[in-house]
């Protein structure tokens, strides 16, 4: 028998690594010496790896329970946080309801009247066709899309661009949104047209001259296009879209097909345009638009029944425009005092009304949506900072309000603190609200009337609303409009300071007052709307003084 010959320890070929048997013995491919060793220790890895997890296991367990019993308070949520307003409202109540002193009189709500500059004239440059020397560019259609303001906002925006474009304007469409969608509206993506809110003939009169605007789009133009007006050429604008795009890209476009449509064209025009487009917004806005004939009558009688009903402050009242629908809170992603319930209404309105949350049925950080000051106020909230600010029992208040959520139970803390509340509802008669009763857009337009001849207004969430009636009303009354306009997170962590006196939440209130009271006078900046500042730039329309070059 042959004797063994010794052989060395080499490594493993390429691509074949070590292998151990049961029991830590080598292969035969791999004799004495090898991997024994290292095959030896791996059982009493994986033993001392058991172990270890095993005792960080107790460790974590222990300290867990520990942390249950330990009787250590949790830390309170960050001031303004949590919507605890009615708390603090049943806390002060008694006080709130004796304490019937007026420290803003609404007879005398200016304490210190500045008068405005001396104003420049107006001029805006007549479109030059009109006088026959040079033929307009073709025709321009634009799509208002949103609520009742925010279709303003494109309306005049649609007036500045055709003036820019030396375009005809075609009367705007009205397109749908589900949220503001009514009830009666036609079942295809047009709802209310432009006549039943606006008086077409008046908005076409007064912009004579300055851009023409037609009702229809010719005959000719129509079966160009296979009587199919999404056939027509449309310019996808994007938000905020400079002068100067619409004169590179849409000019040469609208010249070759003779007739150019923008859809959808809210927001798609920047708040700095040139000076005669500035003023033909401001034209437009101020002069041309006008609600419909019916719209106007039943407006008149709400204002002058609201005056009556404010005969003890010589016909003066405060508006307060509160945004508590049901889609408003839902789209905040704040949460109130609904508990479970709302949890599921809001999150089953929110999948219902927005693309964003299909995805997503419920909202992150509602807690940073309320100190952030997003968070929409609440009837008892506006109540009791109105109370505060000094407005006594006696105040006369009309309320612009869509359907308020869960009206009975959010509006009685408002109605207990301020009873002479008037609503469209009350101030009309059932039968005739009924023309308006199921157009969102034609009550929206009825409530703007009302807050538009108030001696104080009150919002409470930002929107198209406020933006153009704080406008509108520093134009119509040279500057002197008082706007109250809360900071929300300095209100948010008031309304949850549960140790606060009603001494000091007066005092809160009112140093907010005297702030709302120094922006009546707020001239625009660069980075502000004119619908909103209107001031200097429409000034000169104020005295009806236009001259033409």
């Amino acid at each position: 028998m042959k004797p063994t010959k010794s052989r060395a320890l080499s490594p493993p070929a390429a691509g074949r690594p070590w292998h151990c048997r049961r029991g830590g013995k080598p292969r035969d491919d791999h004799p004495d010496g090898g991997p024994s060793v290292l095959c030896r220790l791996i059982p009493s890895l994986l033993f001392l790896a058991a172990l270890v997890a095993y005792l960080l296991g107790l460790w974590y367990c222990a300290s867990f329970f520990s942390a249950l019993g330990s009787t250590s308070p949790t830390p309170p949520p960050p001031l303004g946080s949590v919507y605890r307003s009615n708390e603090l409202f049943q806390k002060l109540l008694p006080e709130m309801l004796s304490d019937n002193s007026s420290a803003a009189q609404i007879n005398k709500i200016w304490t210190n009247r500045r008068k405005l500059k001396q104003s420049k004239h107006c001029t805006i440059h007549k479109t030059q066709y009109s006088s026959g020397s040079i033929e307009p560019s073709g025709y321009l259609i634009v799509d208002a899309n949103g609520g009742l303001n925010q279709q303003r906002s494109s309306i005049c925006n649609a007036v500045a661009l055709a003036g820019l474009l030396n375009a005809i304007l075609v009367i705007p469409k009205f397109h749908v949104h589900n949220i503001w969608m009514d009830p009666r509206q036609c079942s295809n993506t047009f709802g209310s047209k432009f006549k039943d809110i606006y008086d077409e003939d008046h908005f076409i009169n007064t912009l004579k001259g300055y851009v023409k605007v037609v009702k229809e789009l010719p005959e000719m133009i129509v079966e160009r296009f296979g009587y199919n007006t999404s056939s027509i050429p449309n310019l996808k604008a994007k938000a905020w879209a400079t002068a100067r795009f619409y004169s590179d890209v849409a000019l040469p476009l609208l010249q070759e097909h003779g007739v150019i449509r923008i859809a959808p064209f809210a927001n798609r025009l920047e708040v700095e345009v040139p000076s005669d487009m500035q003023r033909l917004r401001c034209l437009a806005n101020f002069k041309a638009i006008s609600f419909s004939p019916s719209i106007a009558t039943m407006a008149t009688k709400l204002i002058y029944h609201m005056k009556e009903k404010s005969s003890l402050s010589e016909g003066n009242y405060v508006a307060v425009h509160l945004r508590f629908e049901a889609d408003m809170v839902a789209f905040s992603c704040c949460i109130f005092d609904g508990g479970m319930d709302e949890k599921v209404e809001m999150d089953s309105a929110r999948q219902r009304g927005w693309k964003k949350f299909k995805l997503q049925s419920h909202c992150l950080r509602p807690d940073l949506n309320r100190m952030q000051g997003k968070c929409p106020l609440t009837p008892l909230e506006v109540g009791m900072m109105l109370r505060g600010m000094g407005f006594n029992n006696n105040t006369p208040i009309y309320l612009a309000s869509g359907k308020i959520y869960k009206e009975e139970t959010h509006l009685a803390p408002l109605l207990q603190l301020f009873p002479l509340l008037q609503t469209k509802q009350s101030l009309a008669t059932p039968e005739e609200l009924v023309p308006f009763q199921d157009y969102s857009s034609r009550l929206a337009a009825l409530d703007y009337s009302v807050c538009l001849h108030s001696e104080v207004f009150v919002t409470t969430q930002g929107g198209n609303f406020p933006q153009f009636m704080i406008g509108h009303r520093r134009f119509l009354y040279g500057g002197h409009s008082k706007t109250i306009k809360p900071n929300k997170r300095k209100l948010v962590m008031l309304f949850q300071d549960a140790n606060i006196n009603w001494k000091s939440f007066k005092e809160e209130m009112e140093g907010i007052f005297r702030e709302s009271e120094r922006k009546g006078m707020a001239q625009r900046k660069n980075d502000q709307s004119v619908y909103s500042s209107p001031l200097p730039d429409c000034t000169c329309l104020q005295d009806q003084i236009i001259q033409h070059p």
